[in-house]
């Protein structure tokens, strides 16, 4: 009861701050509109010269830390609330105020023990500090120059707070607009919660980052910074200092003597392979977590917010981006279906129409202008037609795309960033979307049904009654002679990698 009432002072108070700067016209056309006209007298006079986006922009900077990443989310949503809006929330910046030097010391000191032991050199003015944790330069007692990040006090029991706020919210949003609770709202704010905590969570970002740099290992192209354990906590990590240049200052990259092209066909690498090929990706990468070195190797940095897909999505992945860039419909339209984002009773050739009549005039336009994630955003807008259910796990992926054509952009307006990917991602596909590829995946589920099978037979006898199966002794008996069993279980194993060859040449 008391988090109820809790809610309720808070939500009204966020009603207030969006009503300030005229910031609730998302509220129309929902059971809610009458807000915004009830409190209309509240408006600030220069909240009139903002744009929508501008408006919730600064609302959510006043909110706080949980409702900037609740905006940067939405950023990627232009079906939610348009793509003007969408844009201009790509300038909400997670930054705040550094916290005292003291509190940072008596953090590091709790979980590591004393500072002069620790560290030779400890700069107390930070370098950075977001809404998470701030970050430090230091020199370890062994020489070695790192940074120090550490994480603000109090700030789970913040978000905690914040996070219970916008699952009221969310059931208040779905009783005000029951036609979008397709959306699920609520579970949306899930992923943002679980995406949070783990970013709350130093030592995650240390294997994550520890993960990443084993996938890249050998790799010349890329430099993933070096974890300090010694150093670190689940409150404090500590990780190589990297001397670099922003990806997007084109001027000190060619004063520098870096090739351009080379840097965008190195990100472009980077994000197919981490995307596809690991299926392990860095959902962060704006231009201030991505360094060039002096060698003109791209250096990675923040591994905070990390996504991952499983084999069957990245084929769908690679699947949909070929067919969209190769203006397949059909195929994009088989896709979704055959991946369950779209239920089996809707049309299927109108929804490839559908996918005909966004993709085209985006597809249409010079090769610089084409925008997968501008495509994929107006995709959103169709499924609401046909009824899909948001998938969350595309949550983060939308973003690292966006994020990657960004890059693109900023790296050579003139090039399409998936027209530069295409090969990479045509690659890919002829090592897991061919013939041989989808044998050797059916034959590996055949193997792994027949071998569960068995450990079943193993285990137990059985016979059948109505209320299902029963095992008894007999059928263990039948199945002692290990030859015999051997030798039929090859012959199924065999006749049915045979049926899906036959299958997959058909």
């Amino acid at each position: 009861m008391i988090g109820t009432f809790r809610n309720i002072y808070r939500g009204c108070e966020i009603i207030l701050i969006l009503a300030r700067y005229d910031a609730l016209f998302f509220l129309n056309n929902t059971r809610l509109s009458f807000l915004e006209k009830l409190l209309k007298p509240l408006r600030k006079r220069s909240s009139k010269n903002l744009t929508n986006g501008q408006k919730l922009l600064v609302s959510l900077q006043l909110l706080g830390p949980s409702f900037i990443k609740l905006g940067q989310a939405l950023s990627i949503r232009s079906d939610l609330v348009g793509e003007k809006v969408a844009d201009e929330l790509k300038a909400l910046q997670d930054r705040l105020p550094p916290f005292p030097f003291a509190k940072a010391k008596s953090i590091i000191e709790s979980d590591l023990g004393p500072l002069e032991t620790l560290f030779s050199h400890f700069n107390e003015t930070p370098v950075a500090a977001a809404s998470i944790a701030q970050v430090h330069f230091a020199k370890t007692i062994e020489g070695d120059d790192v940074a120090v990040k550490i994480l603000r006090p109090n700030i789970a029991a913040k978000f905690a707070r914040d996070y219970e706020l916008l699952y009221f919210l969310a059931g208040l949003f779905d009783f005000a607009a029951p036609s979008l609770r397709r959306l699920r709202f609520k579970e949306v704010i899930l992923k943002l919660e679980e995406t949070t905590t783990l970013e709350m969570d130093f030592s995650y970002e240390a294997a994550s980052a520890s993960e990443y740099a084993e996938n890249f290992k050998g790799d010349e192209n890329i430099r993933v910074p070096k974890i300090y354990w010694k150093y670190s906590s689940s409150n404090v990590m500590t990780l190589e200092k990297f001397e670099g240049v922003r990806i997007d200052d084109l001027e000190a990259l060619r004063a520098q003597g870096h090739d351009i092209h080379d840097i965008l066909m190195k990100s472009s690498l980077l994000f197919v392979r981490q995307v596809l090929r690991d299926g392990f990706f860095h959902a962060d990468m704006h231009p201030g977590n991505v360094l060039i070195d002096k060698d003109g190797k791209i250096c990675v940095i923040d591994y905070g917010i990390m996504g991952r897909l499983d084999k069957e999505t990245r084929i769908f992945l690679a699947e949909m981006l070929l067919a969209f860039l190769n203006r397949d419909y059909r195929k994009v339209a088989d896709l979704h279906f055959e991946f369950g984002l779209i239920s089996r009773d809707q049309d299927r050739d109108l929804f490839a129409q559908a996918c005909r009549a966004i993709a085209e005039p985006i597809l249409g336009l010079p090769q610089n202008q084409i925008s997968i994630a501008r495509l994929l955003n107006q995709l959103f807008k169709v499924f609401d037609r046909f009824k899909m259910v948001t998938e969350t796990k595309f949550l983060l992926l939308h973003k690292t795309m966006f994020m990657a054509e960004g890059l693109g952009r900023i790296l050579n307006p003139e090039l399409n960033f998936w027209e530069v990917s295409r090969e990479l991602i045509e690659e890919w596909g002829a090592e897991n979307l061919g013939l041989r590829a989808r044998i050797k995946t059916r034959i590996n589920d055949t193997l792994e049904c027949l071998d569960n099978i068995k450990k079943i037979t193993k285990s137990a006898s059985y016979t059948y009654t109505e209320n299902g199966l029963i095992l008894h002794p007999s059928t263990i008996e039948q199945l002692k002679n290990k030859e015999k069993r051997s030798f039929w279980w090859q012959i199924i194993a065999i006749g049915s990698i045979m049926t899906l060859i036959i299958q997959n040449y058909n």
